[in-house]
Formats: C-alpha cells, structure tokens, sequence
C-alpha cells in the first residue's frame, strides 16, 4: 500500500460534477492498493496518516498531526502510484 500526502487548506473530489468527498484544513492522500496488501497494511497507513507531523504548531515548526489540529482526511483512490514501470509504457 502506497500512500502520497499533500496537506491542504482544502479539498474537494468531484465525479460528474458532483461532489463526492471535501475537507477543509488537513491531507489529502493519494493511496494506492496492491495485491499484497492486508487489512493490517491499511491500518497500520491510517495511523501514519493520522500522526505524522506535518502541521505547523506555534512556533512554526512541523510538530502537529492530524489529530492534534483535528483536521480532516480525503484519501482518493490513484492506482497508477503502484505500477511497474520497470518494462514497456503502460502502468
């Protein structure tokens, strides 16, 4: 399982003009699921996703996570962060 993070002031996905996921403040993940990957692979990203600390505190300093600023999660599906690229042009 692969995951790319962004964080956000805001987000929004839209399908067919409708929206179907936003947050406000917090991270907006890319995630990308293998074959290989277990229910315990996908919890064990959800509590990375959870505590890194990418959020500035007072000072300024990256030191706050996702659960100390209470923002928001948006994981959008992106199946090509997991392709094999090692041989021919198509993930």
């Amino acid at each position: 399982m692969k995951g790319l993070l962004q964080r956000v002031r805001g987000a929004r996905v839209e399908v067919a003009g409708e929206v179907v996921g936003a947050i406000d403040q917090g991270l907006l993940v890319l995630v990308a699921v293998e074959p290989s990957d277990t229910p315990e692979s996908a919890d064990k990203l959800l509590h990375k996703l959870l505590n890194y600390r990418v959020f500035s505190d007072d000072e300024g300093k990256m030191n706050l996570s996702l659960k100390d600023i209470g923002g928001g999660l948006l994981l959008v599906s992106q199946f090509t962060l997991a392709a094999d690229t090692k041989s021919g042009l198509r993930p």
